[in-house]
């Protein structure tokens, strides 16, 4: 190429790159559908008048080499399809962060197994979307077999597996005991199903990525107990500083097959988890999800604004995306700066 027509290659790619950021035509078109010239055609209508006249006669030879990198690029820009194409399994995701999660990812392209032992909520949430975008599979992730189970039946339905949300858990004993009356029984079958249960999922999601090739998403939901002692019952702490531990290993390991693996650990979200909280630990069945927020913001440490199942659906995203292609082995906090304050200073 002469430096004219790279000088004029450069110009023309400025150009229309600004022109087409806006355009709805752009956003929503089937671009698949579209011959290269129909495009070319469009590309020199917008962008056209915006050139020189020397530039423009060129803009048809440059656009021959120039269409498949600015769809490329545009579809970056478009925050609706960040997970074209990508198939994922989120547990937990009939309610709460999960069910958020569910409808933040099908909305951004993907296909998305609903697992959950909440068959009622799965099923009607699995109808609402669509079947083509979404389907309910029973799991209870403390059964190796079923957590098995459940990454076949994504291999087998779409035939690839691109992300696995390991979103479920449970909070256990809903009253903060101290060390010396702690239930070993409730310790065991909270780390059964917030350790054990991720665990499985890492193994049996790997495994498919590694046999696929598939350069795989793997994550988390942990919480800010993760990082901080005394807000929770302590099985759930204890659980939670496990799940970073082996978001870490994982990382570590995954990584030369081209997994990340992340976490998210929330602070406090009014979801059907914290309710079940409120309602045992205070003991108000009546307590309702409002009297919940309320509490939330009141020891919140930024103000302004409520924390919601969906503000963590859309950190999920970030990590599941491109938008995240160099990041592993991160605990993503999602407090609003609570755990980089000292809060005994402002009691």
């Amino acid at each position: 190429m002469d430096s004219e027509t790279g000088a004029a290659t450069l110009e023309t790619k400025r150009v229309v790159s600004g022109e087409l950021g806006q355009p709805k035509w752009w956003r929503e078109a089937a671009f698949d559908n579209k011959s290269q010239g129909d495009v070319q055609q469009r590309v020199t209508e917008l962008a056209g008048p915006a050139l020189p006249d020397a530039l423009h006669r060129l803009t048809p030879v440059i656009l021959s080499g120039f269409c498949v990198p600015l769809r490329r690029s545009c579809d970056m820009a478009n925050s609706s399809n960040r997970l074209e194409g990508k198939v994922a399994i989120i547990t937990g995701g009939a309610s709460g962060i999960g069910e958020a999660s569910v409808r933040l990812f099908v909305d951004n392209g993907a296909r998305v197994i609903i697992a959950d032992v909440q068959v009622e909520k799965g099923t009607s949430l699995a109808s609402e979307l669509g079947k083509h975008v979404a389907i309910f599979k029973h799991c209870d992730v403390t059964l190796e077999t079923d957590v098995e189970a459940l990454v076949a039946f994504a291999i087998e339905q779409w035939g690839k597996l691109d992300i696995m949300f390991n979103n479920a858990g449970i909070l256990g004993k809903t009253v903060v005991e101290d060390v010396q009356g702690l239930n070993m029984q409730d310790l065991r079958r909270v780390l059964e199903v917030n350790v054990h249960g991720m665990a499985l999922g890492m193994k049996y999601a790997s495994r498919a990525m590694v046999d696929k090739g598939t350069k795989g998403v793997i994550l988390c939901t942990a919480s800010v107990a993760s990082v901080l002692g005394g807000l929770a019952p302590i099985p759930y702490t204890v659980s939670k500083h496990a799940i970073l531990g082996l978001v870490r290993a994982a990382s570590s390991d995954l990584g030369k097959h081209g997994i990340r693996v992340n976490c998210i650990s929330p602070s406090g979200v009014v979801t059907p988890l914290l309710m079940d909280y409120f309602h045992d630990g205070f003991g108000d069945p009546n307590y309702t999800p409002k009297q919940a927020q309320n509490f939330v913001d009141t020891h919140a440490n930024l103000t302004g604004h409520s924390l919601s199942p969906m503000d963590i659906a859309r950190a999920a995203l970030y990590l599941a995306s491109e938008d995240g292609a160099f990041v592993s082995g991160l605990n993503l906090i999602i407090d609003g700066g609570f755990s980089a304050s000292n809060h005994s200073l402002n009691s």
